[in-house]
């Protein structure tokens, strides 16, 4: 049951609760839900969105985030399942709308999400350190219970919200590893539990729904990345995650076995990994890590370098290694890059740049496509078999996905017996009412795309990125004439620049003929508005850059009147 086409929702109706996604359906990011219910609201999670090549210039997406501008009186408290950016990227963001909305996570989660808010500058925030097992009533109408979910983070969570209207699981992102390096299993007993008591709206993690079986075990990686210790005789490089506590755990496992010091790279690995060495998620052997500044003092088979980027972020310390452009580190002949993650869909063509960069300099590179070193911390299709077989959900929405994972999420669970009409399938910004324990799609709010931009939040539009856009694969023509209204003639020009067409000026002596002779005509004719000369200006050029290049370029007249 999809919400295409839906109108503005009705007015919320007494005792009904009203579930908004309003990020995280439809991409794989910025996650973000709202619940409300008699004038009070919950928030679970608030992520960003990474930029794709299709976004040039922007910083992060963040979810719509103005839907909630008039309703921020509202909001009792914000939930964060785990500590990952695309669920807690955003909450700067979503604090400097109003400071003082109580904040509710686990030890790391809030941890991570301190040093965010700290490098942001915001006050006044508050903070409750919840785990699982533990309650929480916030304000009149919501009853919280949080439950561990394993992840490929530590402490993640799943919550359950319990209102007069309806009883809601939200799993957050979870997998079924039974075998887990922090030994914290998904509660699946928990989850039996809550199915007994009746789960009325079962909000499903959806980002590996194409896959068949179980996931892997993260225990059965340790042999693959093992043999890339053996095997790397140079510079060792492993780039993963910032926040992959349990992966660089492994690593430094590694490091110690193979007589390694370890160096981190990447200012948010940095500061991560000392979060967890704090709070005793990370256990780091004595005299193993080593700083930056004296890396230089080392063999380069005595170190391995734990750096950010395996996403391809453009800035990122990889990427800025395989552009030769790290002032500290360089790739050559021999070199191994051990790629520990998995891709995130959208960023295929970044990561492959930085694989084919890194390769043209020398290096092996050793990712997921040609070995066991990363598993994935969602659940696939047998887990969600399993887990809407212990729930028996009366309704499921499956959530975090891409529109294709949502909908053969939707499909698991009509599998296992959940009624069509009850698998809701909708995008963000999709509104759900829940009646006595019904849920039903009754319309849709705008919960698009709000980009930051350097310093700017929201300023940029989509018809500034289209823009930008056609200025990087187009180009740019400018055409400046000043003419004389009162005498119908023109005074100087016309004047061309041209970039990223063809930038020779004397490609263009046969346009400016066209351009004098269509101005001409117009200024005999009377014509002595600027705006209406610039369209003639505009229309000339245009239809030869098209005729000549095949070319749109955007095209900026000037028709100075004097």
């Amino acid at each position: 049951m999809a919400n295409t086409g839906l109108k503005t929702p009705p007015t919320l109706k007494p005792d009904v609760l009203r579930v908004i996604p309003l990020g995280g359906l439809g991409d794989v990011g910025r996650n973000m839900s709202c619940y409300e219910i008699n004038g009070e609201m919950l928030l679970i999670d608030c992520g960003v969105l990474f930029p794709e090549d299709d976004h040039p210039g922007v910083d992060l997406l963040l979810p719509g985030l103005d839907y909630l501008d008039d309703k921020l009186d509202k909001v009792q408290a914000l939930v964060l399942t785990h500590g990952h950016e695309d669920h807690i990227g955003a909450v700067p963001y979503l604090l400097k709308r109003r400071a003082d909305i109580p904040i509710y996570g686990s030890r790391l989660t809030l941890a991570l999400l301190e040093g965010k808010l700290k490098e942001h500058r915001i006050r006044g925030y508050k903070l409750n350190v919840v785990k699982e097992g533990d309650t929480a009533e916030i304000g009149e109408q919501f009853d919280l219970e949080f439950l561990a979910v394993n992840h490929s983070i530590p402490d993640a969570l799943a919550v359950c919200v319990r209102t007069d209207a309806g009883t809601v699981l939200n799993t957050g992102d979870f997998k079924m590893d039974q075998l887990p390096l922090d030994h914290r299993i998904t509660d699946l007993r928990g989850f039996a539990r809550l199915g007994e008591e009746g789960i009325d709206l079962f909000m499903v993690d959806s980002t590996n729904a194409e896959v068949p079986g179980f996931i892997k075990s993260e225990t059965e990686i340790e042999p693959a990345i093992e043999r890339v210790f053996e095997q790397a005789t140079k510079k060792l490089i492993v780039a993963c995650f910032s926040s992959h506590v349990h992966r660089v755990q492994q690593v430094l496992n590694m490091a110690v076995k193979h007589h390694r010091k370890v160096c981190y790279v990447g200012r948010s690995m940095v500061r991560n990994m000392a979060v967890a060495r704090d709070l005793g998620y990370l256990r780091v052997p004595g005299d193993t890590l080593i700083e930056l500044r004296d890396l230089d003092k080392y063999a380069d088979d005595q170190v391995v370098i734990v750096s950010t980027g395996s996403q391809g972020e453009p800035l990122s310390a990889l990427a800025r290694i395989a552009n030769r452009e790290h002032r500290d580190i360089e790739v050559g002949e021999g070199d191994t890059v051990l790629l520990a993650s998995s891709l995130i869909p959208g960023n295929e063509n970044a990561v492959y740049r930085v694989i084919n960069g890194l390769t043209r300099l020398g290096a092996n590179v050793v990712h997921k496509g040609n070995a066991l070193v990363h598993v994935s911390g969602h659940a696939a299709a047998g887990e969600l078999l399993y887990a809407y077989n212990i729930v028996k959900p009366r309704a499921v929405m499956p959530i975090h996905g891409e529109i294709r994972h949502l909908i053969a999420n939707g499909q698991i669970a009509r599998a296992t017996g959940v009624a069509d009409d009850n698998v809701i399938v909708t995008e963000d910004g999709g509104v759900v009412d829940v009646d006595d324990g019904v849920p039903k799609v009754v319309g849709k709010v705008d919960a698009s795309y709000i980009f930051v931009d350097g310093t700017g939040v929201g300023e940029v539009t989509e018809d500034a990125l289209t823009d930008r856009k056609l200025l990087g694969e187009e180009g740019f023509i400018s055409v400046v004439v000043a003419v004389n209204t009162r005498e119908g003639s023109i005074i100087s020009g016309p004047s061309i620049q041209a970039r990223g067409v063809a930038e020779d000026e004397d490609s263009y002596t046969q346009v400016r003929d066209q351009i004098v002779e269509e101005l001409n005509k117009s200024l005999k004719q009377g014509v002595d508005d600027p705006h209406r000369l610039q369209q003639v200006v505009r229309r000339t050029i245009g239809r030869w850059v098209s005729r000549t290049y095949r070319r749109r370029p955007m095209i900026v007249p000037v028709v100075v009147a004097v």
